[in-house]
């Protein structure tokens, strides 16, 4: 047996790693979002005694899930409604019948795909339905996603049940969407596991540059959607883009915990693994020519990421692909990010024209990325006075220490250079 420290390593990854496909497959089969997860924990508190005293068994998923449906029977059994429940007893007892000794996991009907359909449903705000997928896919506990989104445990216990309540009361169901509103219900799928992603890439407003947790959590997810949808070339690109954005994390920070701009970056201690798979997947779905806007954000990475120095990033590329994401996404956000490369490929000051134009619509005026952009642009044109006006108000718009310190000492390179 291992020692108890590894052990409990082992059980927390097991239950972790089988939590989204076990979870799915109850709620498919009691038809009751929370009955399933109540049972479910349950069990595990059930194998973190059991386990500890007698070692992980040969098919933990399995021993989960029986045991699990043991639970829901007992929560049956003491409801109020106890003789309205009797159909779903049986029914139980026939599965655990059926299933014995000899249930294998690789029986358990995979209903993840189904499950994170129901969790990221329109209906559903888009902080519950992150919420919900990572209670739910990822096996977060309730105190961990409360932790991600800088809410108390118990307002984020309340969201969650809502959610479920809503889910039951509004007949949101529990299945992959006909073909034909696929695409649509896939783009909000994709962008919740986006959200999570971004939401550990960025640091959030938290005191860290990374909260590896999430992006680990969002990769981990979208692999699964990948399996589960081999052909569905924007699972890919997104699982790329995530991919080639997350083999820069060990270079955004210095040893003094500052953020590090791209051109500043240390490109030998970037995953060299995961620049290479990011790489491949694009190669393997771009011929697919369904391209959608995760490919192309994936391809912008890949030529960051392939590149051997900040002097040889191919601009003109660059700006060419940005062009094509925003004839797909006519938003000011993707208008910025191309601004800022037609800046590099051509001229600032077609960058600056560009900026000014975007600035006139009036949604950016507290949106941080914008004054930090053009404040670069307008430092590389040769106007550092207008360039700290606009570092200061990105400074005052910062969420977050590492961002303030970068910029101010953006603002400090300038008066030096004065």
């Amino acid at each position: 047996m291992l020692p108890p420290h590894s052990l409990q390593q082992a059980i927390e990854k097991t239950v972790r790693d089988e939590w989204g496909r076990i979870l799915a497959a109850l709620v498919k089969t009691l038809g009751d979002f929370q009955l399933a997860e109540d049972s479910l924990q349950d069990a595990v508190i059930s194998a973190m005694q059991h386990w500890q005293t007698y070692g992980l068994p040969r098919s933990p998923a399995a021993w989960l899930i029986t045991t699990a449906r043991r639970k829901a029977i007992d929560r049956l059994r003491r409801d109020q409604n106890f003789n309205s429940k009797q159909a779903e007893i049986s029914y139980l007892l026939d599965l655990e019948h059926q299933a014995g000794d000899a249930f294998q996991p690789e029986l358990i009907p995979d209903k993840r795909l189904e499950m994170i359909f129901t969790c990221c449903h329109p209906a559903l705000e888009e902080k519950t339905r992150v919420a919900l997928t990572l209670r739910t896919l990822g096996g977060l506990t309730t105190e961990e996603i409360a932790a991600a989104f800088l809410d108390r445990p118990d307002a984020m216990a309340q969201r969650l049940v809502r959610a479920k309540k809503k889910i039951a009361l509004a007949g949101i169901p529990y299945q992959v969407p006909d073909h034909l509103v696929l695409p649509e219900r896939l783009s909000s799928v994709l962008g919740v596991l986006y959200l999570i992603f971004n939401a550990g890439y960025t640091g959030g407003v938290g005191e860290t540059p990374v909260r590896s947790d999430l992006t680990d959590e969002a990769i981990r997810l979208t692999r699964i959607i990948c399996e589960l949808l081999p052909d569905e070339p924007e699972v890919g690109g997104l699982l790329a883009l995530m991919l080639l954005h997350d083999s820069r994390r060990f270079s955004r920070g210095d040893a003094n915990g500052n953020l590090v701009p791209l051109e500043l970056q240390n490109r030998k201690r970037w995953d060299v693994s995961k620049i290479t798979e990011g790489a491949a997947l694009l190669e393997d779905i771009l011929p697919k020519q369904r391209v959608g806007p995760y490919q192309v954000q994936a391809a912008i990475s890949a030529l960051h990421a392939q590149s051997a120095s900040w002097e040889e990033t191919d601009w003109p590329q660059i700006e060419a692909l940005y062009q094509m994401l925003y004839r797909m996404q006519p938003t000011p956000v993707v208008y910025i990010n191309l601004a800022v490369a037609v800046s590099y490929a051509r001229s600032t000051d077609v960058a600056l024209t560009m900026l000014d134009a975007v600035a006139d619509d009036g949604r950016l005026n507290r949106y941080q990325p914008f004054f930090a952009a053009k404040a670069d642009v307008l430092s590389r044109a040769g106007n550092p006075r207008a360039a700290k006006a606009c570092f200061q108000t990105a400074i005052d718009l910062a969420t977050n220490s590492f961002e303030r310190q970068f910029l101010q000492q953006k603002i400090l390179s300038l008066d030096e250079a004065e």
